[in-house]
């Protein structure tokens, strides 16, 4: 069975689980003992001073590993890189999901998805604990069997692979520009230099590749990119800061206009295509495939709680300024890909500048945020494909194969892809609303380890209820509007 490697992961957990049984106790001081390991050094050679050692390669989502712990890791880290997890590509279409509901209903759905998000990843972090496991896949294989870790690694491998081709395409976007509908967008590098051979999208993505993402994607724990995901918050931050006061100058001009509180329902937009914007803020606050390696390296499961909370009020604030401003200084012209407008509002060298620095911002916060999502997408194929082999951390031909395997596809898909709208409305329906409310409503639904309180099933059932018949909504809506 692909899964069976399941079973390995009694021994897996941090201290504080010792008092679960004293079998889990008695496992967990044996896995205590310092203990050293020889590294392969068959690639050292391209890794060296890049990757994190194998002694220092203490991923929980992993089956047990036989190396010596790592310090626990930072609440602070751990907001990071929740945060990081969270900010992706969605950021970019919410000025357009204001536009579709009106600033108050977007306002009450994004707050509503945050709370929901965050009672989602409570459920699931309650059951990991009270069980013998410690990846999502494994919580939804105690309460499902083997076909609910297959629904759970496939709708991660959706998910993350999805959003990693969106932001190579989001990076090509602003660094070679694109043509939608045979519209001419040219890209910051082309606009710089010209037209040429070196600064096409195929090229720009290759070096991008190479030298930026590589490196970061190289790292073998969540925690050695806290850094890297302080810096792609901050550059979330810097680009809401910035439309921010691109708004405020347009409304000093009175180039703005003023922004509809509520839908306006005519004979374009229906009120069935009101639920095509759910799917985007549904992917917009879709992390959970990074709670368990993110949660795992700190010292007690209330730290991760703690940091859950302050990273979602974060970018529920990000989310919805990110949203006024834009569709302040763009309003009914605001595009589903706001990168778009800002290429198209260039109107004084200062403009042109802040412009260059909106675009740029958000391409580095995606580059910065594209290792975090490869991370989980390359634990869960390793133990899809190779369940019985030893610790990916410890074999580097296995590491770096699967590494480059997953580069090599996103590339592929990012040049043949050059939209990402159909991307967020399939997995905003699908898989990524799956793993954000689906999964772990269910879970306490089925309520394997009976801790469920009837308070706990009411929420869970709701929430259920309401991603299905608002996905169904948009899913046909959206084949309904093909035809």
């Amino acid at each position: 069975m692909a899964f069976s490697s399941f079973t390995k992961f009694n021994n897996s957990k941090p201290n504080f689980y010792k008092t679960q049984s004293s079998v889990h106790s008695s496992s967990s001081k044996k896995q205590n003992k310092p203990k050293t390991t020889t590294l392969d050094h068959t690639f050292s050679s391209i890794v060296a001073g890049i990757m994190s050692p194998v002694t220092g390669a203490n991923i929980p989502l992993l089956p047990g590993s036989k190396v010596s712990p790592e310090p626990a890791a930072t609440v602070s880290g751990a907001v990071f890189n929740v945060a990081t997890s969270i900010i992706g590509a969605g950021i970019m279409s919410l000025p357009a999901t204001l536009k579709v509901l009106g600033v108050i209903p977007a306002f009450v759905l994004i707050l509503v998805i945050a709370l929901l998000a965050e009672i989602s990843v409570d459920f699931l972090m309650r059951f990991t604990h009270s069980g013998e496991t410690t990846t999502y896949a494994g919580v939804m294989r105690e309460a499902f069997g083997p076909l609910g870790a297959v629904a759970t690694q496939l709708c991660v491998v959706i998910t993350n692979l999805g959003c990693l081709i969106m932001y190579l395409i989001i990076i090509a976007d602003v660094l070679s520009g694109n043509k939608p509908d045979g519209e001419v967008h040219l890209g910051l590098l082309q606009q710089w230099f010209g037209i040429h051979w070196w600064n096409s999208r195929e090229f720009a993505l290759v070096i991008t590749l190479i030298f930026i993402l590589l490196p970061l994607v190289l790292y073998r724990r969540v925690e050695s990119l806290k850094f890297s995901s302080a810096v792609s918050t901050l550059l979330a931050v810097a680009f809401v800061t910035i439309c921010s006061v691109l708004a405020i100058i347009a409304l000093v001009e009175g180039k703005t206009q003023t922004p509809r509180l509520v839908p306006r329902l005519d004979h374009e937009t229906t009120f069935f295509d009101l639920f095509t914007a759910v799917p985007v803020i549904v992917t917009a606050y879709t992390f959970h495939f990074n709670v368990h390696p993110i949660g795992f390296e700190l010292g007690k499961p209330s730290d991760m709680t703690t940091a859950v909370r302050i990273a979602l009020i974060l970018c529920a604030i990000i989310y919805f300024s990110i949203g006024l401003f834009g569709y302040l200084l763009f309003g009914d012209a605001t595009q589903s890909d706001i990168l778009i407008n800002f290429d198209n509002n260039a109107d004084s060298s200062f403009g042109s500048l802040l412009n260059t620095l909106v675009r740029l911002s958000y391409a580095f916060h995606v580059m910065l945020a594209f290792p975090l999502l490869n991370f989980s997408l390359r634990t869960n194929i390793d133990e899809f494909f190779f369940p019985k082999r030893p610790l990916l951390a410890t074999d580097n031909k296995r590491f770096v194969a699967i590494t480059l395997v997953l580069l090599v596809f996103s590339y592929i898909a990012a040049v043949a892809i050059p939209d990402i709208w159909f991307i967020f409305q399939f997995m905003g329906s699908t898989s990524a609303v799956c793993l954000a409310f689906v999964f772990p409503g269910s879970i306490v639904l089925r309520d394997i380890h009976g801790i469920s309180t009837r308070k706990d099933k009411i929420i869970a059932l709701v929430m259920v209820i309401l991603a299905v018949v608002t996905s169904v909504i948009a899913v046909a809506n959206n084949i309904y509007n093909l035809f």
